[in-house]
């Protein structure tokens, strides 16, 4: 066995900051703040492309890199040379634009070095740039009508209507704001930085484990089974006529542009589900439960496998472990993950442990030793809590 990594080696390792916020609102423009922002994003596209050739230009002229500095300097002067079009775009926005293109270069030398095989950065056609990054209050902003309804502003455009279902939490600074039009439809995504507590509240709910699964997504340890709402295997039906239709479209024509939104805005419909399924569950469990143990599950072996991988890709288990992790942290309750091996075969009845062998389409687990029976996913919770407890040092007997 070779010596162990040093942490922060590697950026995949590095965890999310719990206290950084994405809310994303539904922007409403009229018709011509729409014509506004299209223009915007199309001026942004080409210049992502043309920087893009610059680099690559650069390179095979002179074997250097261009870098984000040199850049920068020359767009620049265009943007003040051409104020009828790069000219209408944002002085940062246009910053972030190419910051943007000098992180795809770095990742893309990145994996090279490390002995991967990167696809090279590629132009962006019209359906594939989709977004534009601002720094908040230069360039796009909150504000508020003369009936104090909230607006984005944002520079050449205008103060767009905003659907402003949930409001920045006081004491929360807004860092960027990234625009986006997906489906047709604009989206403005606030990023910010949520104030942290001076002193986290003790949470007074019980712990609890947690299996998860694709037949029951979750099982808890108190017996409680979540069951799999399957948003694409119930949208199936609907999906296959939208796709049938779209593979009849002449490729390069408006209709099949339609018929491919068609088939996005259902998918779209399919995430929005699961997410908003997700962010209700994590939210119940940090709100009643003190420690909350899981699995240390790599899920690549349900997303890799043929016959998994459908339901694996539905159930969206990544998400509720990227959700229940920072939610945690901001609710006060402890998040112990557990080695997964041996959860399902070993009895978790009192003083037993007896290894009961159980294949995959065995349900109900019953132990010959101590008579207990119950659901094979139940009994995979309460094995989970307890290796939870055995790691933090603890027994069950004294935290219940």
């Amino acid at each position: 066995m070779g010596a162990p990594k040093k942490a922060g080696k590697n950026k995949k390792d590095k965890k999310r900051d719990p206290w950084m916020r994405s809310y994303r609102y539904r922007l409403r423009p009229n018709r011509a703040q729409t014509e506004g922002l299209d223009f915007l994003l199309w001026q942004s596209r080409l210049i992502y492309n043309e920087a893009l050739a610059q680099r690559i230009e650069t390179y095979q002229e002179t074997g250097k890199r261009a870098t984000y500095g040199e850049q920068w300097a020359h767009y620049r002067d265009l943007r003040h040379a051409n104020p009828e079009t790069i000219g209408q775009l944002n002085a940062t926005s246009l910053q972030q634009l190419l910051r943007r293109l000098d992180r795809t270069f770095q990742a893309f030398f990145r994996r090279v070095r490390a002995g991967e095989k990167p696809g090279f950065p590629r132009f962006k056609g019209r359906y594939r740039f989709k977004s534009m990054e601002y720094r908040y209050g230069d360039g796009c902003k909150l504000c508020r009508d003369e009936q104090g309804q909230v607006r984005v502003y944002v520079m050449n455009v205008g103060e767009i209507k905003v659907i402003y279902h949930r409001p920045v939490p006081e004491g929360a600074v807004i860092k960027h704001v990234v625009l986006k039009r997906r489906n047709g439809r604009w989206y403005v995504n606030l990023m910010l930085k949520l104030p942290k507590p001076e002193k986290q509240p003790k949470h007074k709910g019980k712990p609890v484990g947690i299996d998860v699964g694709l037949i029951h997504l979750l099982a808890t340890s108190d017996g409680e089974l979540y069951e799999n709402p399957r948003w694409l295997r119930s949208s199936l039906a609907e999906l296959r006529i939208a796709q049938r239709r779209l593979s009849r479209r002449k490729k390069g024509s408006r209709r099949r542009r339609k018929a491919a939104r068609q088939v996005a805005r259902l998918y779209e419909k399919m995430d929005n589900q699961r997410r908003d399924y997700w962010h209700k569950v994590t939210y119940n469990l940090v709100d009643r439960h003190s420690l909350i143990a899981i699995e240390d599950l790599n899920l690549q072996f349900m997303t890799r496998n043929k016959r998994l991988s459908l339901s694996s890709h539905d159930a969206g288990l990544g998400m509720f472990k990227e959700m229940l992790a920072y939610k945690a942290v901001e609710a006060g309750s402890q998040l112990v993950s557990v080695d997964p091996s041996d959860t399902s075969q070993l009895c978790s009845g009192e003083e037993c442990g007896e290894r009961v062998e159980k294949e995959l389409h065995e349900r109900v687990h019953q132990c010959p030793e101590c008579g207990l029976e119950l659901d094979r996913d139940v009994n995979a919770a309460r094995n989970i809590l307890q290796d939870a407890f055995k790691t933090l040092g603890s027994s069950v007997q004294d935290s219940t």
